[in-house]
């Protein structure tokens, strides 16, 4: 049997995942990294974009997040989602009008408050890449 590390993805309304993984493939902000048994400590920012759980050397379950942080350890991997679905549960069509909504809003973003442009950009960053991950667009196949 492979060494597992623990990997806990945690969303605002529960915890989504918590299991022993060979390794999970987390899309951060500086780029994908791969937490693995031995890992050195290290706190991360995610992007939005598809989490992958391996096993046996395959990818194993893909899970969209729409960013959020990452603590990993030597033993463990936990992220803090800020929403968390299977990819397997995205409705391309939803994802879609999300991504058409938040589209519309920054369209005006240059006459939005200050305080409003930073979430219109994060909500399109985030239904962009809903939209990649309910395509089949999740890298690691």
């Amino acid at each position: 049997m492979a060494a597992t590390t623990l990997f806990e993805l945690v969303s605002p309304e529960r915890l989504f995942f918590s299991q022993p993984v060979e390794m999970v493939v987390v899309p951060g902000t500086e780029g994908d990294f791969a937490a693995m048994p031995g890992h050195m400590p290290t706190i991360a920012t995610v992007r939005p974009g598809v989490i992958v759980i391996f096993e046996d050397g395959k990818p194993k379950e893909r899970i969209f997040v729409a960013g959020g942080f990452a603590e990993l350890t030597e033993t463990a991997c936990t992220v803090l989602a800020e929403e968390a679905e299977l990819v397997s549960d995205l409705s391309l069509p939803e994802a879609e009008a999300r991504l058409a909504a938040a589209a519309e809003a920054y369209a005006d973003v240059a006459a939005a408050p200050e305080a409003d442009k930073a979430v219109i950009e994060a909500e399109l960053a985030v239904a962009t890449a809903m939209v990649s991950a309910a395509n089949g667009e999740t890298g690691y196949h």
